[in-house]
């Protein structure tokens, strides 16, 4: 073997070395990229089942403010103030669920006995004749 051929052979060895490490690097890297990839999305779903549990709740305050207080979905927002108009999903929630409780209402009156309603005298269902709750300004709601 020839000087030439060893000199050739060490650059070879050391050119091979040099590309293990960079591919062992590269490999780390990707590994440590897919926990922080793990970790990032699974924060995000946390924060998105909170969003969800945390709209639903307000949907349901929402919803109880309409069937069992008698306010209208207008009026429940303006007693929430500002806050509940950025939650869309609350006000979509609380409006589905009233409609179709309505729906439900009304069902129900079709088939109650004469003399019977499960409405007040505007045939809103679920709504008490004669009262308005008292909004935070001091006028009445309706």
């Amino acid at each position: 073997m020839t000087s030439h051929q060893s000199m050739r052979q060490a650059a070879r060895r050391s050119a091979l070395d040099a590309k293990a490490v960079l591919r062992k690097e590269r490999a780390d890297r990707e590994r440590r990229l897919e926990g922080l990839a793990v970790a990032v999305l699974t924060a995000l779903g946390e924060r998105d089942g909170a969003i969800r549990d945390t709209e639903r709740r307000a949907g349901e305050a929402l919803q109880t403010m309409t069937a069992e207080e008698g306010l209208s979905l207008r009026e429940a927002v303006e007693w929430c103030g500002s806050g509940a108009l950025r939650c869309g999903r609350c006000l979509g929630y609380a409006s589905s669920r009233t409609t179709r409780q309505a729906a439900a209402a009304d069902e129900r009156s079709t088939h109650a006995p004469p003399g019977h309603s499960n409405s007040d005298q505007s045939g809103h269902p679920g709504r008490r004749s004669g009262r308005g709750a008292l909004h935070p300004s001091g006028r009445r709601g309706r």
